[in-house]
């Protein structure tokens, strides 16, 4: 609701070359109580005025020298779109002209000579207009702000089930959390290589955590044995995937579902020989390709209770020698490129 002495007080801006229209106008504005004037004999000056003052009405001539009120009005729409406070001031009579006028942004006309109550009723109407106007993207941009605060805090709590799931999978196995932070962030620094969009980068690099979720659903004897698995423990093992998968699936949130895929076919090989569905080529998801790449380096790389680590040139050895089989060649001299992004964030995420 708009109170009357909102409207008393709204800023009011008269463009208009006659000074006797602008003596005029502010007589009959002032005996109303309007007191917060602005005006110009130079339609040159209205811009910077209105830049200034931001008003709440502009009483605009036509008629003038150097910038007509046309021109002044394309003006004030490059900088306030197409919702500009006009109440033109004229004498025209030409349906062609108000027509034009009211394609330009007028809100509204005042005939010349100004009729005292018309004048102020036609002003009134105009400023109480645009008060509302006002309050109501006020009231638009709060809600905004409160729903852009509420996405953030959803998104977080998204991130933070991932990064817990992720450690929970972590204390069935025998790698670490530097593992998913390394591994992600190598995700992140191929989605980059590739041309990604930065979304698409972020939610591949936040996903990527996920891709041994499963791992909680394989019994310790199989997970945790220090020997090589017979062939039906290898079995068990390889459900990890599926597992995984399934206990992402049905999310709305483009991120979970991202994780899901991951989980499902980060273990999938070029040639089609990976489980669980043996997926040939670019069949495979380009997610669960990369990902593949990235978790086999840091695999290789990482000293394990079971293995020491492997030197970076014998790591990039087995990539390369599995470029066409086990992983996407392409991405395999992607990686190749850029390697000493991947050695930088080895080094500052080592293993205590």
């Amino acid at each position: 609701m708009i109170l009357p002495e909102e409207i008393q007080h709204a800023r009011i801006l008269i463009v208009d070359d006659q000074p006797y229209n602008i003596a005029l106008l502010r007589m009959i504005l002032n005996e109303a109580g309007y007191t917060n004037l602005d005006a110009t004999t130079d339609p040159r000056e209205a811009l910077p005025r209105y830049q200034a003052n931001k008003p709440d009405i502009v009483l605009l001539d036509l008629q003038m020298p150097h910038i007509d009120g046309f021109g002044v009005m394309a003006q004030l729409r490059d900088i306030e779109g197409d919702i500009i406070p006009v109440l033109v001031l004229t004498a025209e009579t030409d349906p062609e002209v108000r027509y034009r006028a009211l394609k330009s942004g007028a809100r509204d006309f005042l005939n010349k000579p100004f009729d005292k109550i018309e004048t102020l009723s036609r002003i009134r109407n105009l400023i109480e207009v645009n008060l509302q106007h006002k309050q109501i993207r006020a009231h638009n941009e709060e809600l905004e702000q409160k729903v852009r605060e509420r996405t953030t805090e959803l998104r977080n709590t998204q991130l933070e089930i991932i990064h817990r799931l992720g450690h929970a999978a972590e204390y069935k196995d025998n790698e670490t959390g530097y593992h998913i932070i390394r591994m992600s962030l190598y995700c992140g620094v191929m989605g980059r290589a590739l041309g990604m969009a930065v979304e698409e980068i972020e939610t591949l690099q936040r996903a990527s955590p996920m891709h041994d979720v499963g791992k909680i659903g394989i019994p310790d004897r199989v997970l945790l044995k220090p020997g090589k698995l017979d062939a039906d423990e290898w079995t068990i093992m390889k459900t990890h995937a599926a597992i995984g998968a399934d206990l992402l699936a049905g999310s709305n949130s483009p991120l979970i579902q991202l994780a899901s895929i991951i989980a499902l076919t980060h273990h999938e090989k070029w040639d089609g020989s990976g489980y669980p569905r043996g997926l040939r080529g670019e069949a495979i998801p380009l997610a669960g390709r990369i990902c593949a790449v990235c978790d086999v380096f840091d695999a290789l790389t990482s000293e394990r209770p079971y293995k020491k680590a492997w030197s970076v040139e014998d790591a990039m050895a087995e990539l390369e020698a599995g470029a066409g089989k086990h992983f996407d060649p392409e991405l395999i001299a992607v990686f190749t490129g850029i390697l000493p992004d991947i050695l930088a964030i080895r080094a500052q995420y080592q293993e205590d």
